[in-house]
């Protein structure tokens, strides 16, 4: 089982941006990337057929068809990936629509496009420990690129 980070983006030229810029997970973690909300439903399909867990969404807003705020409720509403961790990814999201991700999706994150590289590894690095210590997933395959502080805490109180 290895965990899994989809990134949901419709713009080829920022899922390369976002793929460059969290490489270094690539050696633990299983990176994803969906055009649009069917794509990401169908990259969910086989995360799961290949016994893998999907830990972390980054989740553009404004996508053809259905919008990054529609998945990101759809997904919550799904028992199975009720743990997973959801960052907004996005430059226009509006008043409403932010309010929407928060209160409808349980928002863990957001980001303004454009990002700061290292930023955004921050955020993700503290997301996926959050997803780790709440699931109980072992951390140890995973250490080297999570909240090492945080997870020996929780080590030593017996998470």
């Amino acid at each position: 089982m290895t965990l899994t980070i989809l990134s949901l983006e419709d713009e080829a030229d920022v899922r390369e941006a976002l793929e460059r810029d969290l490489e270094n997970y690539l050696d633990r973690f299983r990176l994803e990337m969906a055009e649009d909300v069917d794509d990401a439903w169908a990259v969910i399909k086989e995360i799961e057929a290949d016994g893998d867990e999907l830990a972390l969404v980054l989740s553009d807003h404004r996508l053809p068809g259905r919008s990054g705020v529609d998945f990101l409720v759809e997904l919550v509403a799904d028992e199975r990936l009720s743990a997973v961790r959801t960052v907004l990814v996005t430059g226009q999201a509006n008043q409403e629509d932010t309010i929407r991700a928060v209160n409808e999706a349980g928002l863990d994150y957001y980001i303004a496009k454009p990002w700061d590289p290292e930023a955004l590894k921050a955020v993700v690095r503290n997301q996926l420990t959050e997803y780790v210590l709440e699931t109980g997933t072992d951390p140890l395959p995973y250490m080297p690129l999570l909240d090492g502080v945080r997870v020996m805490e929780a080590i030593r109180s017996g998470m």
